[in-house]
């Protein structure tokens, strides 16, 4: 495929992806099996969403879930997990008339960009404000939060990319030493700054994190899952802010109040 898909020609690739996928999906994986399925080139993935930061597939087919999430077609469960309804087709959306598709691709565009914004915002707060040794104390704070023990910031210049270490745990009972690198910028980290990483996590531990505010290649996604290589597991600046949201770190979040009129009720009377 030589152009991005449009949002309408994601539609049912999308539903298409969550079918394969078992019913349900979340985001990361509908989006590798989406680009697997249309044979996205590293190039069209690299296209950036002014508005976001974002890639504008990542963009797009946060426009796609949210017109299927209120057309019924999808439903959204916990934690980023999508649920396709039943034998829900992309006919939904086709029958509508052009005129009330409009507004609800408007609504729909404006959703998606409250939604994805305050990540954008969060991002450029840590990048701007925080100096490189409070970023590592933020995701020091983000990993104690989320059941890591022992998380030990090492700050020390020419120690091989390391930037601390820790111990996770699983269900409280198995558990296993990783280290974590911490990049503070607005770039993509690279498969050589991976292998780099790597390297020096010989003879320390069989598992690393690593962190940024930007975002990863492919490749050095690809790099970061090479069969035969330790494993390293990557956080970039959108599943950050998506942590700080789940654990209510600088992020607050206000309900709104959603009222609906039930026009039975008064027929009553």
């Amino acid at each position: 495929m030589k152009n991005l898909p449009t949002r309408n020609e994601l539609m049912t690739p999308t539903i298409e992806a969550i079918k394969k996928l078992g019913g349900s999906a979340n985001t990361d994986e509908i989006y590798e099996k989406i680009v697997e399925d249309l044979h996205l080139s590293d190039t069209l993935l690299e296209v950036i969403n002014g508005k976001t930061g974002q890639s504008e597939l990542q963009y797009n087919l946060a426009w796609v879930r949210t017109v299927l999430k209120n057309k019924g077609i999808l439903a959204k469960g916990g934690k980023g997990i999508w649920v396709l309804n039943g034998e829900s087709s992309i006919n939904v959306v086709d029958e509508i008339s052009p005129k009330i598709k409009k507004v609800e691709d408007q609504d729909a565009e404006e959703e998606v960009a409250e939604s994805e914004n305050w990540k954008k915002e969060v991002i450029e707060i840590i990048t701007e404000q925080l100096t490189p040794s409070a970023f590592e104390r933020l995701i020091q704070r983000i990993l104690r939060e989320k059941g890591f023990s022992q998380v030990e910031v090492i700050g020390k210049t020419g120690d091989g990319g390391i930037d601390g270490k820790g111990i996770a745990k699983i269900n409280g009972i198995l558990s296993f030493h990783i280290i974590f690198q911490c990049k503070r910028y607005k770039g993509k980290v690279s498969s050589s700054e991976i292998r780099d990483f790597r390297g020096a996590m010989v003879g320390r531990t069989d598992k690393g994190l690593f962190i940024t505010t930007g975002t990863f290649t492919r490749d050095a996604i690809r790099e970061a899952n090479r069969d035969g290589a330790p494993a390293i597991d990557l956080m970039d600046g959108d599943k950050i802010a998506e942590k700080l949201k789940e654990l209510n770190l600088g992020v607050d979040i206000e309900l709104r109040e959603h009222i609906t009129i039930n026009k039975n009720w008064f027929d009553s009377f």
